[in-house]
C-alpha cells in the first residue's frame, strides 16, 4: 500500500492512459458528462495506438448508421449469434447483453456530441455466417474520411494508419476502397484515378507535405475523436509513460508516470482508466501466456503496447482473462517496412493456397483471419507443423491480384519489382511448383500434389479438403469473375511464387477483467475501486472475433460504461 501522504505532481478527476479509440472515448464521454478535468496520457511521440493503425472498423449491431441504411437486425438475433460463436466461459450473457445495448447508445451520444462518424458497410459479412443470428452487412461501420488539417498542431501527431492502407505510399483509401481496388472490381481503374488525382490536385498540401489532408481508417477514427479533444482543450500529453499505478486504502488514486524522462506522480482523483493496449510486443509476456510458436516481430499492433499496465495492476491484485490469446491474423514481413503486413484479402483470392513445411495446407485460406490462425494453432495441437507457412500462387494470380506493396504484374512485371523483395522472409519465384519447393525448403512432391488438387477443385467449384468459398465470408473477398467457385482457380500458369507467411496478429487480448461498468476485478472477485479498463488491456468480450471491428466496439463501449459509473450519468 502506497503512503497516503502522496505527493502529487499533477491533479485530474480523471486520468485516462492510452490514446486510441477506448481511451479518447473515455475522455470524451467523462468530459461530457460532468467530469471536466480530465487528462490523457500516451506513452509515445505519437497518438492513435493500435486504433489509428487498424482499419477502424467497428461491428456493434442495430447502431442508428444501420438502422439509416435499412438494415434489419435486432438485438436478440445478435445475442443469438454472439452465443453460438463465443465459448460460454469465455464472456457471460450478462455482459454481452450489456454490450449489446450499449454500444448503440454510445453511437448515438457520440455521434450528437461530437465529430465521430461512421459509414455502415453494407456488404461486410460478419464472420461465422453459418451461425444463427448472423447477417451478411451492416453491423460493421468504417471511419468516414477525416481532413487532419483541422487538427492543427495534432495533426502531426496523429499516428498514421498501416502503410498497407495506402496507394504510393502517400494516398489514404478505405476499406471499401481496398475491396474494390486490391481486388480490381467493377470500376476499379477509375476509382483509383481519382484518389490519385484528387491528391495531387491539392496543391496547397503538396507544397507543405507529402502526406495527404485526408485520413481514412483507423487515423480517421482517431483523427475525429481528437479533433473533440482539441475543442474541449482536454491535454493530451505525449512522451509520458505510466510505470504503476497508486493505491491508498485499497483504491487506486492515481498513477506513476516519467513525463519527457522525469518522473511525476499524477493524482486521478475519481478514477484511472486503462485503455493502454495489449501486450504484444513484449516476447516475455508472449512467451508465458500465447500458444507457441510466437514472436513480437510477427504482430502489427503498436509498437509501444508491452502490457506494463497490466503487470502493475496484477501486482496490486488485479484479476486477468484470456492471456492466452490475440487478434490473430497471418502477416507477411515486406523488407524495409516497419510494420508486417496483415494477410486478410490476399491469401482469400483465386489461385492460391497456403502450405507448411510438408508442402500441405492447413485450413481453407479464405476463412476469416481470426479463425485461421486459431485453426493453425488447433491443428498443431494435433501433430501438424504450422511453424512456417507460405502462400503459394501462379502467375495468372500475380497477373490478377495485389500482393502486398506489389502490384499485379500487369502493372508492375516482375523485372521491375525491388530487389529487396526477393529474399528467404518474403518472396521466392521460381519456373516450376518443383524448382519453388527446392527453393523454398518444402516437400517437393506434397506441394505438386496440392497444387493439382486446388486445380481440380477450382474446375468443380468444391474445395474436398477445408470447403473454401462455401461461407459468405469466403466470397466477400473472392472474384467475382472466377466461376463456378470465386474463391477458386486453377494453378497452372509459370513461373510460380511463395510469399512467406507467420501466424501473426495486430495485437493480444488479454487483459485486466472488468464488471459491466468496466471497473477492474480484484483476484477475490471484488471491485478494485478507482480502476477501469478497456481495449485490448482489458479481457476479451469477444474473443472469437465475430465481425470486423470486433476489438474497437467494445474498447469505445465499455469506455462510455466507464464513464458513467464514474460520473454517475444516467442515459
Amino acid at each position: 500500500m502506497q503512503d497516503q501522504k502522496t505527493q502529487w505532481d499533477h491533479t485530474a478527476d480523471v486520468v485516462v492512459v492510452g490514446s486510441g479509440n477506448g481511451a479518447l472515448t473515455a475522455a470524451l464521454c467523462c468530459y461530457d458528462m460532468g467530469a471536466r478535468n480530465v487528462l490523457i496520457i500516451e506513452k509515445a511521440d505519437q497518438y492513435g495506438g493500435s486504433s489509428s493503425i487498424s482499419g477502424g472498423g467497428v461491428w456493434i449491431p442495430c447502431s442508428h448508421y444501420a438502422r439509416e441504411a435499412g438494415a434489419d437486425d435486432n438485438l436478440e438475433d445478435a445475442l443469438k449469434y454472439l452465443q453460438a460463436t463465443i465459448p460460454p466461459e469465455a464472456s457471460s450473457e450478462e455482459m454481452l447483453r450489456t454490450y449489446l445495448v450499449n454500444g448503440p447508445k454510445m453511437l448515438r451520444f457520440m455521434h450528437d456530441r461530437t465529430h465521430m462518424r461512421y459509414e455502415s458497410l453494407g456488404q461486410y459479412p460478419d464472420y461465422y455466417n453459418s451461425a444463427d443470428g448472423s447477417r451478411e452487412g451492416h453491423r460493421t461501420m468504417e471511419p468516414a474520411p477525416f481532413n487532419i488539417t483541422e487538427l492543427e498542431n495534432l495533426g502531426a501527431e496523429l499516428r498514421p494508419t498501416h502503410p498497407m492502407m495506402y496507394m504510393a505510399n502517400h494516398i489514404p483509401i478505405s476499406q471499401k476502397d481496398a475491396h474494390v481496388l486490391i481486388g480490381q472490381l467493377k470500376g476499379w481503374v477509375f476509382l483509383g484515378a481519382k484518389l490519385i488525382l484528387q491528391y495531387f490536385l491539392d496543391i496547397p498540401q503538396r507544397l507543405r507535405t507529402k502526406r495527404s489532408r485526408k485520413s481514412t481508417c483507423g487515423s480517421a477514427g482517431v483523427g475525429r475523436l481528437a479533433l473533440s479533444v482539441q475543442e474541449r482543450n482536454i491535454p493530451l500529453w505525449l512522451n509520458t509513460e505510466m510505470t504503476d499505478v497508486i493505491v491508498e486504502n485499497d483504491r487506486v488514486v492515481g498513477i506513476k508516470a516519467k513525463k519527457d524522462g522525469k518522473d511525476i506522480n499524477i493524482q486521478g482523483s475519481k478514477a484511472v482508466i486503462l485503455a493502454s493496449g495489449g501486450f504484444e510486443n513484449n516476447q516475455e509476456m508472449r512467451e508465458k501466456y500465447l500458444p507457441r510458436p510466437t514472436n513480437a516481430t510477427w504482430s502489427s499492433g503498436n509498437k509501444g503496447n508491452t502490457g506494463l499496465p497490466i503487470e502493475k495492476a496484477i501486482e496490486k491484485g488485479a484479476a486477468t482473462k484470456g492471456m492466452d490469446g490475440a487478434w490473430w491474423c497471418t502477416t507477411f514481413h515486406v523488407p524495409g517496412v516497419d510494420y508486417p503486413y496483415l494477410s486478410i484479402m490476399e491469401k482469400s483470392y483465386p489461385g492460391n493456397c497456403v502450405v507448411n513445411r510438408e508442402g500441405k495446407r492447413v485450413a481453407n485460406e479464405s476463412m476469416n483471419y481470426q479463425a485461421y490462425v486459431q485453426t493453425c494453432y488447433e491443428a498443431k495441437s494435433h501433430g501438424v507443423n504450422v511453424d512456417e507457412l507460405w502462400m503459394v500462387f501462379d502467375a495468372r494470380f500475380r497477373a490478377n491480384y495485389i500482393v502486398g506493396p506489389m502490384m499485379t504484374s500487369k502493372l508492375l512485371p516482375d523485372k521491375r519489382l525491388p530487389k529487396e523483395l526477393f529474399c528467404d522472409e518474403f518472396l521466392t519465384m521460381a519456373d516450376t511448383v518443383e524448382e519453388l519447393a527446392d527453393k523454398v525448403g518444402i516437400d517437393k512432391a506434397n506441394l505438386k500434389q496440392t497444387i493439382d488438387n486446388m486445380t481440380a477443385y477450382a474446375k468443380t467449384g468444391e474445395d474436398l479438403e477445408f470447403k473454401r468459398g462455401s461461407f459468405a465470408y469466403d466470397r466477400y473477398y473472392g472474384d467475382p469473375e472466377v466461376k463456378p467457385n470465386n474463391c477458386l482457380a486453377p494453378m497452372v500458369e509459370a513461373p510460380y511464387y511463395a510469399v512467406r507467411l507467420s501466424l501473426g496478429d495486430f495485437g493480444t487480448h488479454g487483459g485486466l477483467l472488468v464488471n459491466e461498468s468496466a471497473q477492474v476485478m480484484r483476484e477475490d472477485s471484488t471491485v478494485f475501486e478507482g480502476l477501469y479498463a478497456t481495449g485490448n488491456c482489458s479481457a476479451p468480450l469477444l474473443p472469437s472475433y465475430p465481425g470486423p471491428g470486433s476489438t474497437l466496439g467494445p474498447a469505445m463501449t465499455f469506455a462510455y460504461q466507464a464513464a458513467k459509473k464514474i460520473t454517475d450519468y444516467s442515459d
